[in-house]
C-alpha cells in the first residue's frame, strides 16, 4: 500500500528547457520553430518526389522516403513540446504524457536505427550483387524489411516503458531537459535505481554502440568494393555510401554518447540532445539531397510538372471566365 501510495504522488514533471530567460526564450522560439518547420518541408519534399517521380521508383529511395517519414515524426515527438514551452511558465507536462513522450521518442528513434541499418543491407546487396539488386530487394522484400524496422523500434520502446512503468515517483518533479526521457526520469524515482540503470543502458546504449560499429564496418568494406571494383557510376555510389556515413554518426553519435553511460548530467548534453532529436531531422534530408545528382534533377522535374499544371489551370480558368462573360 505504501508502494502504491508513492506511486501516486507524481502527477507532472516540470520541464527546465535550454533557457528561463523570457528574451532569449522568444530568439529560441524563432530558431527552433525555423528548423521544425525546415524539417517538415525538406522531408516532405523527399516524400512527394519519390512518390510522383517513376525513376525514383526503386528499394534505395523507398528506404530514404521512409526515413523522411520518420525524421518528421522523431522531431515532432520534442519539437513541439519545446516549443510549447518557450511560451508557457511553469513548463509542465503530465505523468501520463511525459510516459507517452519518452514511448513516442524511443519508438521514432530506434525505427531510424533499424532504418539506417536496412539502408546498409540495400547499398551491400547493390554493390555486391548489382544483377540480382533488384531480384533480391523486390517490393515485399522492401515492404518487409521496412515493417521489421518499425517493429524493432517498438519492441524497444515498449520494453524501455514496461521497465520505468515499475519505479515509484514521489518527488522531486524537475527535469533538467527540454522533453522526457528515460536518463533524467530514472533519477527521479524513489528507489535504488541501479539495476534499471544496467537495463536501460544494455537495451539503448549497448546496442546502438554495437549497431553503430557494425555499420561503420560494412560501409567500409562497401567502400573498399566501390574504390577498387566498380567502374560504371563509382562516382555516384561513392557519393551516397558517403552520404549515409554522415547520417549515420550524426544519428548514432549523440545516441551513444547520451544513452552509453550512467545516467548523470554532463555539461554539453543539452546541446546533444538538440542535435539527436531537432538538428539531425533538419539535415538527413539535405545530406540526401544535396550530394544526389539523381534526386536534384527529379526534384527539378516536379518542380516543373507542378509550374506547368498550375499554369494549365489558369489558362483553363481563364477561358472559362472569359467564356461565361461573353454570354
Amino acid at each position: 500500500m505504501a508502494q502504491e501510495n508513492l506511486t501516486i504522488k507524481v502527477t507532472e514533471f516540470v520541464l527546465i528547457g535550454l533557457s528561463q530567460n523570457p528574451k532569449w526564450n522568444f530568439i529560441l522560439f524563432l530558431i527552433f520553430i525555423t528548423i521544425y518547420i525546415t524539417t517538415w518541408l525538406g522531408n516532405l519534399t523527399i516524400i512527394f518526389t519519390v512518390i510522383f517521380m517513376r525513376q525514383l521508383h526503386t528499394p534505395m529511395y523507398f528506404l530514404l522516403a521512409n526515413l523522411a517519414a520518420l525524421d518528421i515524426s522523431d522531431s515532432t515527438v520534442t519539437a513541439l513540446k519545446l516549443l510549447a514551452g518557450f511560451l508557457s511558465h511553469p513548463n509542465t507536462i503530465s505523468y501520463n504524457w511525459c510516459i507517452a513522450q519518452i514511448f513516442f521518442f524511443h519508438f521514432t528513434g530506434a525505427s531510424v536505427d533499424f532504418l539506417l541499418t536496412v539502408m546498409a543491407v540495400d547499398r551491400y546487396i547493390a554493390i555486391y550483387k548489382p544483377l540480382q539488386y533488384l531480384t533480391i530487394m523486390n517490393q515485399g522484400v522492401c515492404i518487409s524489411l521496412v515493417a521489421g524496422a518499425w517493429l524493432g523500434g517498438f519492441v524497444h520502446s515498449i520494453v524501455q516503458i514496461g521497465i520505468l512503468l515499475q519505479l515509484p515517483f514521489c518527488g522531486p518533479n524537475t527535469l533538467d531537459n527540454f522533453y522526457c526521457d528515460i536518463p533524467q526520469v530514472v533519477k527521479l524515482a524513489c528507489t535504488d535505481t541501479y539495476i534499471t540503470e544496467l537495463l536501460m543502458v544494455s537495451n539503448s546504449g549497448l546496442i546502438v554502440a554495437a549497431m553503430f560499429f557494425v555499420l561503420l564496418v560494412s560501409y567500409s568494406v562497401i567502400l573498399v568494393k566501390i574504390r577498387t571494383h566498380v567502374t560504371e557510376g563509382k562516382h555516384k555510389a561513392l557519393s551516397t555510401c558517403t552520404a549515409h556515413i554522415v547520417v549515420l554518426s550524426l544519428n548514432f553519435g549523440p545516441a551513444i554518447f547520451i544513452y552509453d553511460r550512467p545516467f548523470k548530467v554532463y555539461p554539453g548534453d543539452k546541446i546533444f540532445q538538440v542535435m539527436y532529436t531537432l538538428i539531425t531531422p533538419m539535415l538527413n534530408p539535405m545530406i540526401f539531397t544535396l550530394r544526389n545528382t539523381e534526386m536534384k534533377n527529379a526534384m527539378k522535374k516536379l518542380k516543373r510538372k507542378i509550374v506547368s499544371s498550375r499554369s494549365r489551370i489558369f489558362t483553363r480558368k481563364k477561358s472559362f471566365d472569359l467564356g461565361c462573360t461573353e454570354k
